[in-house]
């Protein structure tokens, strides 16, 4: 009787062993993955993720430094302001800061904002403007000092529009 062939087969307490070569290109592959994600860590930014730090996360913002927070206002002909936030418009603050740059180069697309206002709630008040605002607040160890500055980053006249 014979004994049935085992070549070929692992058992899980087989132990395969690297070549010298194997080991060298795995220790360089390493070496090489190290110095990169190191020398992003220490001249990366967050472009250069997952290299590079997040600085939101990895950096502490100074306690005496003014906080700078955006929001969308639209401007009835009576003057009075309407937040153009979150529920309002569909678009979170985040998602619309990121576009931030595109509407201060055409302007005319803080008017799509006002149009999905005016879907969303038919029984307001028309929107004759609408703005972007940069509210500086000044802070001392880290409170709020109750002074504040608004300025308007970017802004567009319904009336005027075609």
């Amino acid at each position: 009787m014979s004994t049935p062939s085992t070549a070929g087969k692992a058992t899980g307490t087989d132990v395969v062993h690297l070549s010298g070569t194997s080991r060298r290109v795995r220790l360089g592959v390493t070496a090489v993955v190290f110095a990169v994600v190191m020398s992003g860590t220490v001249w990366g930014d967050d472009s250069d993720f997952p290299f590079g730090p997040f600085r939101m996360y990895s950096t502490r913002a100074d306690p005496d430094a003014p906080v700078v927070s955006t929001r969308v206002v639209g401007l009835t002909a009576a003057g009075e302001e309407v937040r153009l936030s979150g529920g309002a418009v569909g678009l979170r603050r985040a998602e619309f800061e990121g576009q931030l740059p595109r509407m201060q180069e055409d302007p005319e697309l803080l008017g799509l904002l006002a149009e999905t206002f005016a879907e969303r709630h038919p029984d307001a008040e028309p929107l004759v403007e609408v703005q972007v605002i940069h509210r500086r607040f000044e802070l001392v160890d880290g409170q709020r000092t109750g002074e504040f500055t608004d300025t308007v980053v970017v802004d567009h006249d319904l009336e005027e529009a075609p």
